[in-house]
């Protein structure tokens, strides 16, 4: 089996406009995912919860999650700093203010991969 290394550059891939407010460029492998969210301020990530570990890193701005069944867990991310949400933990998010934040998913959100990812468009 030949495997090759693949570079990337995030300013050559395309922004996807998921809605108003709220874009991400995506590079995925076979088991893990990184992606770029661009947040507008006050932009809002629904409630949701999926099988996928997550790493959220705050490139710039800020995130205020409320996490758990009732949002009992609430936590502002700032930049430079790393929220990690485990497997099937309910979450939504608010942009404080513009944001760029890095999230990477293990495995991979199949559901961004191919569009049914409804709850947040």
């Amino acid at each position: 089996m030949n495997k090759q290394a693949k570079l990337y550059r995030w300013d050559d891939l395309p922004i996807e406009e998921v809605k108003t407010g709220l874009g991400r460029r995506i590079i995925t492998g076979e088991r893990m995912m990184i992606t770029h969210v661009y947040l507008d301020k006050d932009s809002v990530v629904p409630w949701h919860s999926h099988d996928n570990e997550q790493l959220t890193y705050v490139l710039s701005g800020a995130l205020r999650f409320w996490l758990g069944d009732n949002g009992e867990q609430e936590v502002v991310v700032h930049e430079g700093e790393v929220l990690f949400i485990p497997s099937h933990l309910p979450h939504k998010a608010v942009a404080l203010e513009d944001t760029l934040d890095v999230d990477i998913f293990c495995p991979p959100r199949q559901d961004w991969l191919d569009g049914t990812d409804a709850y947040l468009r």
